[in-house]
């Protein structure tokens, strides 16, 4: 098909109002992150990081020189905001923002991901060539129109957060079993008036049912002109009710903020006319617009991008057995809030020679987010036995005044995981050694249940 077909142009408005959401959005989500003190906890204090599979080498800074990629955030988030050095801003933030978010799976969020991939997309668009600095200043032509797949690109990524979401609740345990919100709600059945309604079945399968429509249809209901007003109002209320429930961080505020992109140009055109009159803004618009070279590379290269978010998500279809068990295949799905599980994972190092072994306490290795986190995942709870091997490999321990050399041991592990509420069952059997395990992205049909 034609690039000029799919290239009909629009105002630069929703471009600009997103960028301007996007950078008071990660600006504030950063400030957040350094003041609550998460920068020590999660990334200083840890001995250990579970990295992602083939980005192990990412590794953390030493000490306090942790603080300089959310310094190069805030300073990102800043200039995106502004439209200040707006490229050089945009790139800062995502490279900054992209290397925290790989150092440790421990701390995977799906709107963190989402975050990445918007900054991504952010870096190849003219969303500072109008109101902004760069545009003020004469560093960028000023623009009037963009081509509409710009706009359209972000409102495809904005969907995938909420359809494949939806899709993903199609399950059992979700709409047959109610779960896990049963169990979830259930934290709240002392509040005070609306604790009996929290406490109820039906109240968990009434929330479990709306919440995969919403997600499966609210996107489609935003595209239409005629329902979006009332959408907007369902986004909002849906958003402000998981935030209040659940804590799920800054997730709902970027979700209502961000949904603003399905809005017509109009809409952003009096948003942007008001900022401008109460800020005295002035800017002369020539509308300078791309080359279509420049334009068709950017749309073919968008093609690829919506390739891969498609694919990506039912990647897990390529591995046996329960995904929510193995968890083959579940990140960068767009799984939100799907499962509850409990595990409990005690390990021991034995050593080959002497058959003597040692129970290891985790707490001396993991935070506590660390091991509650691992002793349910198999790929992490390969990786800490990996650690161990080599934390204890070649090492002489003092025991009742005697000195032992452990050489070469072999890593085991008793594993059991509670499922949404199921009762809690052997994940992995102590016999095996798990130092002999490799950390690949294979089925794992060692895993007891791995193939039910």
């Amino acid at each position: 098909m034609s690039i000029y077909k799919f290239s009909d142009r629009i105002s630069i408005a929703p471009l600009v109002v997103f960028r301007l959401l996007f950078g008071a959005l990660t600006l504030y989500g950063t400030l957040r992150f350094i003041l609550k003190g998460w920068v020590n906890e999660l990334y200083i204090e840890p001995q250990f990081f579970f990295g992602f599979y083939g980005l192990e080498w990412v590794k953390p800074l030493s000490g306090s020189l942790m603080y300089l990629p959310f310094i190069l955030m805030l300073l990102g988030s800043l200039g995106v905001l502004l439209g200040y050095y707006y490229r050089l801003s945009i790139v800062c933030f995502f490279l900054s923002f992209t290397y925290v978010e790989l150092l440790d799976k421990t701390n995977y969020l799906n709107h963190y991901y989402f975050i990445s991939l918007v900054a991504f997309l952010l870096i190849w668009l003219p969303a500072n060539a109008s109101f902004s600095l760069d545009a003020k200043l004469g560093k960028v032509s000023v623009r009037k129109t963009i081509p509409k797949f710009y706009i359209q690109i972000l409102q495809f990524q904005l969907a995938c957060v909420y359809v494949f979401a939806g899709i993903a609740k199609l399950n059992t345990d979700w709409l047959l079993q109610a779960e896990p919100l049963f169990t979830w709600l259930q934290s709240h059945r002392d509040m005070p008036l609306v604790g009996t309604f929290f406490s109820q079945k039906w109240t968990a399968y009434a929330f479990s049912w709306f919440g995969c429509a919403y997600d499966l249809f609210i996107v489609f209901f935003l595209l239409n002109n005629k329902t979006r007003p009332f959408a907007y109002f369902f986004v909002i209320a849906f958003h402000l009710i998981t935030g209040w429930l659940f804590p799920i961080g800054v997730f709902p505020i970027v979700m209502i903020v961000l949904t603003l992109i399905f809005f017509s140009e109009d809409f952003h055109l009096t948003f942007i006319d008001k900022l401008k009159s109460i800020l005295k803004y002035n800017e002369i618009s020539n509308d300078s617009s791309e080359t279509n070279s420049n334009a068709k590379r950017l749309y073919n290269a968008s093609i690829l991008f919506v390739i891969l978010q498609i694919v990506i998500p039912f990647r897990y279809l390529a591995y046996p057995g329960d995904l929510f068990w193995n968890e083959e295949g579940f990140r960068f799905s767009w799984r939100v809030m799907l499962m509850h599980k409990e595990g409990n994972a005690t390990f021991y190092i034995r050593d080959k020679n002497t058959k003597g072994e040692i129970e290891i306490v985790n707490s001396r290795y993991l935070t506590k987010r660390q091991e509650e986190q691992m002793s349910t995942q198999p790929d992490m709870i390969i990786q800490f036995a990996h650690f161990l091997k080599n934390e204890f490999n070649d090492t002489v321990l003092v025991i009742n005044n005697k000195k032992y050399r452990i050489e070469n041991p072999s890593v085991h592990a008793n594993v059991f995981v509670a499922l949404n509420g199921r009762p809690s069952q052997k994940m992995i059997d102590k016999k095996i050694d798990l130092s002999r395990k490799e950390y690949n992205l294979q089925h794992r049909a060692w895993l007891e249940n791995s193939n039910k």
